[in-house]
Formats: structure tokens, sequence, C-alpha cells
């Protein structure tokens, strides 16, 4: 019986194909909505993990006073930090892998006739851990170099690409690179990361932290520390010790305030991915209102046809149909029309998901959980609204029904 009902509501959707579309209309447009705002949600959020996780594992970003992260150092009077708050934070603290501190100066290098602004940052080997940095090609810089300030330095590919991709053959590997007053050998080439969170990753120039301090900054002070914490470990206790350690080296009174701030990049992704999630959900809310008011529609519909059939219900029942058979009828027919309209909309959020995703630079993440509840959503919209006008067709009273013009 329920295969016969169902043909039954094939036949009738498919008797008027038109008004059956426009029917759907609603459903279509609120599935395709839903479906697309949640997609490019978890796609912006997972961008943003990926970004923030580009800027170092587990990693604590130490700077002098209030500034922003990878903001050189504090000003009006707000001491820097040593090389030597660095080896005790790597010695006295338990739980941290790598400690790196940076200086760090915006400069113009020269090379191949060429000039590029960009940033020089000095420091150790291990800045390569906290910032999840690999080589595309080349070395680090050996003990010898880092202790005696030597002319060396690896740069990102932006650099590269910008001084030495113009001549064939030629990938900047072992060549000269002029920073301010003095020249360096390119040792190594970062992996390209891209556009992150503070601009462009790839501009970069490392030194030894020697050499930047006694050719270009001329201070032995650094602007930040880089901490990089064990994996698996939490960052609030890590961070009330390195606290509690950076008062004590700076020699701030128990009253004082803190002369420098903690950035914790793991807090931050949280933070971000948190809200970005609230911000989907509340716009997969609002599109899904477009689903009720296709539920209107349909039932609408569904009561417009009803009136049209009078006649051909009261014929059913006057020979022998059950009220029931003659309300799963019309159910089924107003579940197919919903469940239709949810088929075509995850087809056209699909589409939609995936162009949206490649103009937004965005992954692309298909969540089967999402669309088969919009599925199941809207073939139950089918349901609850098409109910009342299935009620009212099996009530009918057959004689009055075979008297319907």
């Amino acid at each position: 019986m329920l295969l016969s009902v169902f043909m039954l509501a094939l036949r009738s959707v498919r008797r008027n194909l038109l008004r059956s579309f426009l029917t759907i209309l609603g459903i279509v447009i609120g599935v395709a909505a839903v479906i697309t705002m949640v997609t490019l949600g978890n796609g912006a959020t997972q961008a943003i993990k990926t970004q923030i996780s580009s800027l170092g594992t587990n990693l604590l970003m130490v700077n002098p006073g209030q500034r922003q992260p990878g903001g050189g150092g504090g000003g009006g009077g707000v001491p820097q930090f040593t090389e030597a708050d660095a080896v005790a934070i790597q010695s006295e603290i338990g739980g941290v892998a790598a400690v790196a501190p940076q200086g760090r100066s915006s400069v113009t290098v020269i090379a191949n006739g060429r000039n590029w602004s960009s940033t020089v940052y000095g420091s150790t080997n291990a800045w390569f851990l906290t910032g999840n940095w690999k080589l595309a090609s080349g070395r680090i810089f050996d003990p010898e170099e880092q202790t005696a300030g030597a002319a060396v330095c690896v740069i990102g590919e932006t650099v590269r690409r910008e001084l030495y991709a113009g001549k064939i053959g030629q990938t900047g590997l072992g060549e000269q690179l002029r920073i301010k007053q003095f020249s360096c050998t390119v040792v190594g080439i970062l992996n390209a990361k891209g556009q992150g969170g503070m601009g462009d990753q790839d501009d970069v120039v490392l030194v030894p932290l020697h050499t930047l301090q006694r050719r270009v900054t001329g201070s032995l002070k650094v602007s930040t520390l880089l901490v990089s914490m064990e994996d698996g470990r939490d960052s609030g206790p890590l961070k009330a010790s390195l606290r509690d350690l950076l008062r004590e080296r700076r020699k701030l009174a128990e009253n004082d305030d803190d002369n420098f701030n903690i950035f914790d990049t793991q807090q931050l992704a949280e933070t971000l991915s948190s809200t970005t999630k609230v911000m989907t959900t509340l716009l997969g809310a609002v599109a899904a209102v477009s689903l009720l008011v296709g539920g209107i529609g349909i039932m609408n519909i569904m009561l417009v046809s009803v009136t049209e059939r009078t006649r051909e219900i009261g014929l059913r029942l006057a020979i022998g149909a059950l009220e029931r058979e003659v309300l799963l009828q019309f159910l089924i027919e107003a579940v197919v029309l919903s469940a239709l309209g949810g088929l075509i909309g995850i087809i056209i959020a699909a589409i939609a998901s995936y162009g949206l995703s490649i103009v937004m630079s965005v992954p692309f993440i298909f969540d089967v959980t999402t669309n088969a509840m919009s599925f199941l959503f809207s073939a139950g919209i089918g349901v609850l609204f098409g109910y009342f006008p299935a009620r009212r067709a099996a009530q009918m009273d057959p004689i009055e029904a075979l008297r319907h013009e």
C-alpha cells in the first residue's frame, strides 16, 4: 500500500510541475542557505586555526609593555629583555620545549641590483622550532656562526622571489644579500607559509641574534621572547610560572603592574574559533527561518490541492478507501515535495559552498552530518505542515465531497 500511495504522490507532483517547483522553492532556499552558511563557517574556523598554528607550536609570545605581538619592543622607558632572560626561562621553568630571544628591525635589503623593504629578525636556532618553520633548502646556523655573529642569513619565500627570481637558474641559496652596511650569505630558504594574522609571514630575513645586535640595532636587548610549550601542556600554570620568573628578574614589587605582556596563541585560536562557531550558528538559525516559510507555503498549496481534488477524495472514500489511507496519501505527497526541495537545496549548497570557499580562500569542508540533518529536517517540515491538509482531506464527508462543484 505504501508503494501505491507513494506512486500516487509522485504522479500528483508531476501533474503540476511548475506549481510543485514554486511550492518547494522556500525549502530549497532554506536548506541551501543553512548548509552554505555552516560549511563556510566551518571552513573559516579551520582557516583561523591554521593561521594561528602557523605562528608556532603552543607558542607564548612575551613582549615588553602592552604592545601587540610582533610589535618590536616596548617604548616609553619600559625595559626590554636580554638573552639571559631566555636562558633563565629554558632552565628554570618545566614544560618549556624551546625559547628563542628575538630582535627585529625593518630595513631595506639589496641583491641583484634590486631592493626590497623587509623585516630582519635576529634569533637563535630555537626560532625555527618555536615558529614551526621548515627549510625548503639550505641549512640553519652553525653554533660557531651564532656565537661569532657571522654574516649569514636565512630568507623567506617572498624575499627570495622579489630579489632572486629574476635570473634563470638563480635560487638565492649561496647568494649575497646586503643588509644596511654589511653583506651576508644566504645559507637557507624557508618553506612558504603565506598570509597570516600579522601579514605576509614569508617576508622575513633571519640572521643570528649576535649579528643583528652588532651590525643592525647596536643593542644587546631583545624585543620578544618566543616560548614554545611541550605538547599536551596546559598553558595556565606555565604562564603563571613565566610571569613570576619575569617579575623577579625585572625586580618588580608586589604592588607593581607587569611591564610585559604574555600573548598565548593557543587561547587566541580557541577564542576566535568559538566566536566563529557562534556566528555560524546564528547565521544558520537565521537561514533556517526560510525553512519555516517554505513549510507554510507547502501547507498552503496542499490546502489548495485538497480543495481542487474534493470530488476525487469523495469518490475514493465512497468506494471504500479508509480515512488513514487518504491521510497517508496527502501526507506522503507533502513529504515528497519537501524532501525533493531538501535534495535540490543540498546540491545547490554544495556547488555554492565550493565556489565561495575558493573566492574566500577558506577550506571546503563537506559535513555529512549537517547535510543529512538538513535533509531530514526538510522532510520533517513536510510532515509538520502537511498533516493539517491531509487530516482535512481524510475527514471529508463522502456525500458532501461528491456534491462539490
